[in-house]
């Protein structure tokens, strides 16, 4: 059995600057393909006060593996720049089940926070 889902949805996006300590602030989503097939994952994302960027980010997970895609990489991105602090949510459709977790590391305090939680 396959574990995951084809549709994803992550609300609470907002790309922090990568500020000045040693652990550079950023935001990442890992995905894993549990199938025997190459995942390919269409990234939709939503703007607060803008229509939304639809057709122009596409993922590819290959089959069994696990791969983190960094919003602060515009390679990973496919040439989209995402804005910083700016807040935003993704829906992530995929030709096969996955599993994503959305995770951000924001250092614009000293007491820095790092949190991950599983996409819906």
């Amino acid at each position: 059995m396959v574990v995951g889902k084809k549709y994803w949805i992550i609300p609470d996006c907002e790309l922090p600057p990568e500020g000045e300590g040693v652990l550079k602030g950023h935001e990442s989503v890992v995905i894993v393909n549990d199938s025997d097939k190459e995942a390919v994952i269409d990234v939709k994302i939503f703007y607060v006060d803008a229509a939304p960027l639809v057709g122009k980010i596409v993922w590819k997970v290959p089959a069994q593996t696990v791969k983190c895609f960094r919003m602060n990489n515009i390679e990973h991105m496919c040439g989209v720049e995402i804005p910083l602090e700016t807040q935003y949510a993704m829906k992530l459709s995929s030709s096969q089940k996955i599993v994503v977790q959305y995770g951000r590391l924001d250092n614009r305090q000293t007491n820095l926070a790092y949190y991950t939680t599983m996409a819906f």
